[in-house]
């Protein structure tokens, strides 16, 4: 073969760089990507573990005030009144409670507090609590639990010489009078209703006792029922402001709610009773 045949083939060109492949544009999403999660991620954790401390403060502190408060309180009791009081205060934050300057809720129970050396159960629910209580309460509702004991030795009823007895829905007082010149004795059932700063007791029922049997009473019984209400002052055992709102009886106990705006927790404000008109 000549050398003029061999000049003609084609001439086969081989690169003399191999191609490289191209690099994968899709490679430093990911790690872009989990850079951004695990930075997440570290502000989660640190927003837990501040959450969790602020928990943890606003539970040290509502413990601390909740003492202070009792402490404070059980010094406000008037003379006569003694008992330990338990606080219990209300509301999702007290740290926040206490930069605004009010508690939302404030419960105080003292399930054997004296009066007098007379046993009482005392619970109230107060809104809108100055924290340091050097102020007017925005609302108070006391609810007080007494044993027909208590109630005769705290609260006199005008008129009545004997003890008062509860029932069931009502309250029974006895006396003597005199009727043709014979001793009569009676007891009378009536209603009692919250009025403000007294206590009616309305008539609903006369028993004339045997010393009646010999003449004719049914006079004395219609001027007993058509007398009106006797009016108990309770006022005058509580402090200013603070009025009776519902009496619920039953046999042998009886339940009283009372309510009060803008009264304050402080000695002074406690110790000073009311008065009826």
């Amino acid at each position: 073969m000549t050398d003029a045949s061999r000049d003609d083939r084609p001439t086969e060109v081989y690169p003399t760089e191999v191609l490289r492949p191209a690099a994968d544009a899709t490679g430093p999403a990911p790690r872009r990507r989990n850079r951004a999660a695990r930075a997440w991620i570290t502000v989660l954790v640190i927003l837990v573990v501040l959450a969790g401390l602020l928990v943890v403060a606003d539970l040290v502190v509502r413990n601390i005030a909740e003492q202070r408060v009792a402490e404070q309180l059980e010094q406000n009791l008037p003379a006569g009144v003694e008992g330990d009081v338990n606080v219990r205060m209300g509301g999702f934050s007290v740290l926040a409670q206490y930069l605004a300057g009010s508690m939302d809720r404030v419960e105080l129970a003292a399930p054997e507090l004296t009066v007098n050396g007379v046993p009482v159960s005392v619970q109230v629910d107060a809104r809108d609590v100055p924290p340091a209580l050097d102020g007017p309460v925005g609302r108070a509702t006391a609810t007080i639990e007494a044993d027909e004991a208590a109630i005769n030795a705290l609260i006199e009823v005008p008129g009545v010489q004997g003890d008062v007895v509860l029932g069931a829905d009502a309250v029974a007082y006895s006396d003597t009078v005199r009727l043709l010149g014979l001793p009569i004795e009676y007891t009378v059932t009536a209603r009692p209703t919250a009025a403000g700063d007294t206590v009616l007791l309305e008539p609903v029922g006369v028993e004339v006792g045997a010393g009646g049997g010999s003449i004719d009473v049914s006079g004395l019984v219609d001027r007993l029922l058509g007398d009106d209400p006797v009016t108990v002052c309770v006022a005058q055992y509580l402090p200013a402001g603070v009025e009776v709102q519902q009496i619920t009886v039953e046999p042998g106990t009886a339940t009283v709610t009372l309510g009060a705006a803008g009264l304050s927790f402080d000695e002074q404000s406690l110790s000073t009773l009311g008065s009826c008109g």
